[in-house]
């Protein structure tokens, strides 16, 4: 696996010195090994960013240092361990494929030139790394692309935090752009509506879909982030594209850490309801992740399945993410195409 300076983007990439624009994926991140030793690092990364734990800085710092690094990178190391592939962590392999497959769609498609990179918010390759390179190799129009469909301080706007820190550094920074959101996009809504027919094509549909969104404190939405609403939202525009009603789709959200109100319903406790309820078959998307990862793979797929038959259900069944679908590929293509709508894509490449 790639690692740090030595990460040059998709496979395949040519840097065609004439490309001025470039689109830079970034997702959450991953450690490099599924070993407490390597995780430790990546979540004191993540659990000490601002934007994920808001808790006065010294009061956070004793607990994630004194409580939180010396217990929870063996858990994690353990549920990363039942994920891993021979190539590495899924999230950085399904990435890494999802970029490779856009660089192919907005170079065929007859579109100005855009080189396509890929950024981990923690972790390697890093935002700074990726922005950095791009400049040297003569950048100078930069759309940033989050692959986070609702926005989130705690995702996106972390995100956005990681470029502007970038972009001060920087003597002549690219002219700049960032995708918000994407939770009701219309090409978006399609993929994830045909993904999940294309499924249920294949292996039959269960009593029940559940929409598992990836869970915030609920004070965060109480302070002004549309999160909720925009997960609701994309929920909605499911539904309706399905043809399902509200008895048949059911939305919870899960990965809720700390004993503070998090938004409900938990997914944990859903799926026992559900099970507990009658339901025998629950299908089980998420459409907050755009590529498979722990949260997906392991917690839903793995956990959650177990707290279902342990309920009394029969099966509990994941349909994969987007991942690096032909239906991804081609709705973030049309997106980053119409962000970048007006960009003479024909500025002066000297860089300083």
């Amino acid at each position: 696996m790639p690692r740090n300076d030595d990460y040059t983007g998709p496979a395949g990439e040519s840097h065609d010195p004439s490309v001025q624009a470039a689109v830079l994926l970034v997702n959450l991140g991953t450690p490099e090994a599924p070993t407490a030793q390597a995780v430790r690092p990546y979540l004191a990364e993540f659990l000490g960013d601002p934007r994920v734990i808001d808790y006065p800085r010294w009061l956070w710092w004793l607990i994630l240092h004194g409580v939180i690094l010396r217990v929870r990178p063996a858990r994690s190391a353990h549920a990363y361990q039942r994920i891993w592939t021979a190539q590495g962590s899924p999230l950085r392999v399904g990435s890494e494929a999802l970029a490779a497959r856009l660089q192919e769609q907005l170079s065929s498609d007859g579109g100005a030139p855009v080189r396509v990179a890929l950024a981990m918010r923690y972790g390697q390759p890093s935002v700074r790394q990726q922005i950095e390179r791009l400049q040297r190799e003569g950048v100078r129009q930069l759309l940033v692309l989050p692959l986070y469909p609702q926005y989130s301080a705690t995702s996106t706007g972390s995100v956005i935090d990681a470029v502007a820190d970038t972009m001060k550094g920087l003597r002549w920074p690219p002219e700049l752009r960032i995708i918000n959101d994407y939770h009701d996009d219309a090409a978006h809504i399609e993929a994830l509506a045909t993904s999940i027919e294309q499924w249920w094509a294949t292996h039959g549909r269960g009593d029940r879909l559940l929409l598992s969104f990836h869970g915030i404190p609920e004070r965060y939405v109480r302070a002004g982030d549309p999160y909720l609403e925009q997960c609701q939202g994309t929920a909605r525009a499911l539904r309706e594209r399905l043809r399902l009603d509200e008895s048949q789709l059911v939305v919870s959200f899960q990965s809720r850490v700390g004993r503070e109100q998090w938004l409900q319903p938990y997914t944990d406790a859903t799926v026992r309801e559900l099970a507990k309820s009658g339901v025998k078959t629950l299908d089980v998307a998420c459409p907050g992740f755009a590529v498979d990862c722990l949260e997906t793979l392991e917690e839903i797929a793995m956990q959650n399945r177990e707290f279902f038959q342990e309920a009394g259900g029969s099966d509990l069944r994941y349909i994969p993410a987007l991942n690096d679908s032909p239906g991804q590929a081609h709705s973030l293509a049309r997106l980053v195409r119409r962000h970048m709508g007006g960009w003479s894509m024909h500025a002066d490449r000297t860089s300083a």
